[in-house]
This record gives C-alpha cells, sequence and structure tokens, in this order.
C-alpha cells in the first residue's frame, strides 16, 4: 500500500542511515583516540580495570626514579669507600717505612697527617642529595630505598624497600665510624726468665759456643733463633762478652732478625727478660752448647716451653695514629700497622655490603622497567583499538553511509511518484 502520510521506504533508510552514522561515530572516535574502550560507558569492567592500572604504573614511574637516587647514593657511597681503601693501604705502607731505623718519624708522620686528613676529605665529601653516609652521626642508620609496588587481592597498595644499615659503612661517626673508633689489638707477652748479665757478664769466648731455642707463631712452624759470636758482632757489641740488659736487647733482637722473625719486641727491665708480640706465639726450650758451658738462665731464658699470654689491647683509632711522639716504640708502630689493617678489613667488607646492594638495585631497576612495559602491554590488550581493523571499518561504513543517503534520497522520490498519478 501507498501512503502519502507514512513513508516507510524512507523512514527505514533513515533509520540504517542513523545507525551507520552512529557506527561510524564510534569507529572514528576509536581510531582519533586509539582507545577501545576510552570511557567508562564503552566497557565498565574493562575501563575500571585499565584505569587503576594505569595509576600503578604512573606510581611505578616514581619507583623507578626512586631507585635511580638510590642507586646514585649506593654508588658515592661505594666511590667513598674504595678511595679511602687506597689511602689506608698509603698509611700502611708509610708506618711500614717507619718500623726501619733510622727513618725521621716525625717527617713520616707529616705524611700520614695529610692521608688522615685525606680520609675526612673523601668522607665529607661522598654526598649525593644531602644523603651523606660515610660521614654520619644520625641516631637511625637504617636507610631506605623505595623498590616496588604492589596490591593484594582485596586491592590494598603496599610500597616495599630495599633497607641498608650503614652503622658499619660509615667511616666518620663521632668516634662510632671505622676511622674515627678505638680499635683494639690483642697483646701478647711470653716472660722466659731474669738474667744476670748486669752481675755477671756472659762471655761467648770460644767459637762454637751457641745458644738455641725457637720461637712458634700463630700455630706455624718455629723458626730457630741462634745467638753465636757472629751475632754478638752483628749486634754491634765490641768483644764476646754480654755486660749489660742494653747489649742483651740488641743481641736478641739481632739474632730475631737474623731468624727471620718479625713483630716480636724484645722487653729487658731490671733483668726480666720477655718477648712481646700483636700475634699469640710459643717460645720453646733453650738450649746451650759449646766450650763455654754457657747457662741459658743467665741469658733469662727458660729450659721449658713458654707460651705467650694475652696481657692486655693496644687501642686506638687510625685518625689519632701519631708515630712523632717521643717514646714510640718499634712494637707501638707495628700495632698502628695492625690498627690500620683491621680497618682496612672493615672498609672492604663494608664495599663488599655495599656491592651487593648495587647488584640488587640493579636488577630491581631492570623488573621495575620491565614490569612497567608489562603492565602497559597488559592494559593495551583491555583498551586499545586494533587501528588495521578500525580502519577496515571505517572504510565499510563510509560505503554503507554512501549507499543509505542514496537509499533515503530514492524513498524521498516516491511521493513525487504519486502526484504523477493525478495529472491528467
Amino acid at each position: 500500500m501507498t501512503s502519502i502520510n507514512t513513508n516507510v521506504a524512507a523512514m527505514t533508510a533513515l533509520q540504517t542511515l542513523q545507525q551507520t552514522n552512529m557506527a561510524m561515530d564510534e569507529t572514528q572516535n576509536r581510531i582519533s583516540t586509539g582507545l577501545r574502550v576510552a570511557e567508562a560507558k564503552d566497557n565498565a569492567a574493562y575501563w575500571s580495570i585499565a584505569t587503576g592500572m594505569r595509576s600503578d604504573n604512573q606510581a611505578m614511574s616514581a619507583v623507578s626514579d626512586s631507585l635511580g637516587i638510590g642507586a646514585a647514593t649506593v654508588d658515592t657511597a661505594y666511590t667513598g669507600l674504595a678511595s679511602a681503601k687506597d689511602v689506608l693501604n698509603e698509611i700502611k705502607a708509610k708506618l711500614t717505612t717507619a718500623t726501619s731505623d733510622g727513618v725521621d718519624r716525625s717527617k713520616v708522620q707529616s705524611e700520614i697527617t695529610a692521608l688522615q686528613e685525606q680520609l675526612k676529605t673523601i668522607s665529607d665529601s661522598a654526598s649525593f642529595s644531602g644523603q651523606n653516609w660515610l660521614s654520619n652521626t644520625a641516631a637511625t642508620t637504617e636507610k631506605e630505598i623505595v623498590s616496588s609496588l604492589s596490591r593484594d587481592a582485596n586491592g590494598k597498595l603496599a610500597v616495599g624497600s630495599i633497607k641498608v644499615d650503614i652503622v658499619n659503612i660509615r667511616l666518620f661517626a663521632a668516634n662510632a665510624g671505622i676511622l674515627d673508633k678505638t680499635i683494639d689489638i690483642d697483646q701478647f707477652e711470653a716472660a722466659t726468665g731474669t738474667s744476670t748479665v748486669e752481675t755477671a757478664a756472659v762471655d761467648f769466648a770460644a767459637g762454637d759456643d751457641k745458644i738455641t731455642f725457637s720461637i712458634s707463631q700463630n700455630g706455624a712452624a718455629g723458626r730457630t733463633v741462634e745467638i753465636t759470636q757472629t751475632t754478638l758482632t752483628a749486634a754491634g757489641l765490641a768483644g764476646t762478652a754480654i755486660k749489660s740488659d742494653g747489649d742483651l736487647k740488641a743481641v736478641y733482637s739481632q739474632a730475631l732478625q737474623d731468624a727471620g722473625i718479625q713483630g716480636i719486641e724484645v722487653s729487658i727491665t731490671a733483668g726480666a727478660l720477655s718477648f712481646k708480640s700483636l700475634e699469640s706465639f710459643t717460645v720453646t726450650a733453650a738450649t746451650a752448647s759449646g766450650t763455654s758451658a754457657l747457662a741459658v738462665a743467665d741469658l733469662g731464658l727458660a729450659a721449658t716451653d713458654t707460651a705467650a699470654g694475652a696481657t692486655g689491647t693496644f687501642s686506638t683509632a687510625v685518625d689519632a695514629i701519631d708515630i712523632s711522639v717521643a717514646g714510640v716504640t718499634s712494637g707501638q708502630v707495628q700495632a698502628y700497622i695492625r690498627v690500620v689493617d683491621e680497618a682496612l678489613s672493615q672498609v672492604t667488607t663494608a664495599a663488599s655490603s655495599l656491592g651487593a646492594v648495587q647488584n640488587r638495585v640493579e636488577m630491581q631497576t631492570d623488573f621495575v622497567s620491565k614490569l612497567m612495559d608489562t603492565i602497559s602491554k597488559g592494559v593495551g590488550a583491555l583498551v586499545d583499538a586494533d587501528m588495521t581493523e578500525e580502519s577496515t571499518r571505517l572504510k565499510a561504513l563510509q560505503t554503507q553511509q554512501q549507499l543509505g543517503v542514496q537509499a533515503l534520497s530514492i524513498a524521498n522520490t516516491s511521493s513525487q511518484a504519486i502526484l504523477q498519478l493525478f495529472q491528467g
């Protein structure tokens, strides 16, 4: 039936054209934004997930920045420790030089003082973004580097961190750092007996006269020590007789040197002979041989083994070392060397721990970067538009639109055909 009141064909064509235009608007919006789900009305579930994950990804970017700052702080502290280790090696070398006879210790100390000042400069300069882990007197020694962001099944957000305790990393910390705290070195002493040389000289009159004993250090095999006429001559004695405690000390020092024994100091006070060291040691039973039939007891030695006992500690800090003070003995210089060596060990341990932190920060930085990429990829899979598909759809809709316009135009001409029926 043909009606002039209702053009069904035109209405159908118009509805189809409107649907096509709506589909074109949606497709063009996807193409212009690149998103299949741009608003909640497009897909509420996907939009909600994507919005939350984008927010977390932005926070993850801040975590990445924090890791960068943390890595720089750790690197700065590590560089400071590495430089301090080099300076400590220099101080150790200077102290070793000071153990030699004839060395002007005041001049050596001036060099050591300059190195001590350099250690302080290194420590104070090892700062990044206001954080200095090497010169630090704060009561709280645990530092945190923000390293992760996580959300549990209930949607609760948690921020993770890498914790670094700098209590054993600090070089200067108001007498609590590696270089300004007191380091204790154990001292050992073996008192073997009392000599009689001050009252009755001991004469190595015969060429075959010999006193023999050995010293074992730290449980190692003992080194044989021999005293002969040759030893007395090398020690600077004018004849073959030992007539004073001073002569006896010189002879023992020479004998220890000839035996290649280091780190043991000879002490004779009112005839009482003792050997001192910073390491445990044992003086074995002494024996005498030769024509003169010398007695080991006259030289303060014992006929039985004498194990050194701990007599206390030598305590000082690296920044307090001073070998220019009057009365500093070679034994004390040896103790200073041990103090520096202990500080070196602690600095090395601190650098190792920071190296482990460096490695962890690098691994976490790499993980966060990959995680951000993965989250972005996942969000894209939910809401991004397939541009190939959308462009194909747009082409089809454009064709449908043209056909719809043509169909509507044809439908609108049907009323004109009715008018022609009434024309004569």
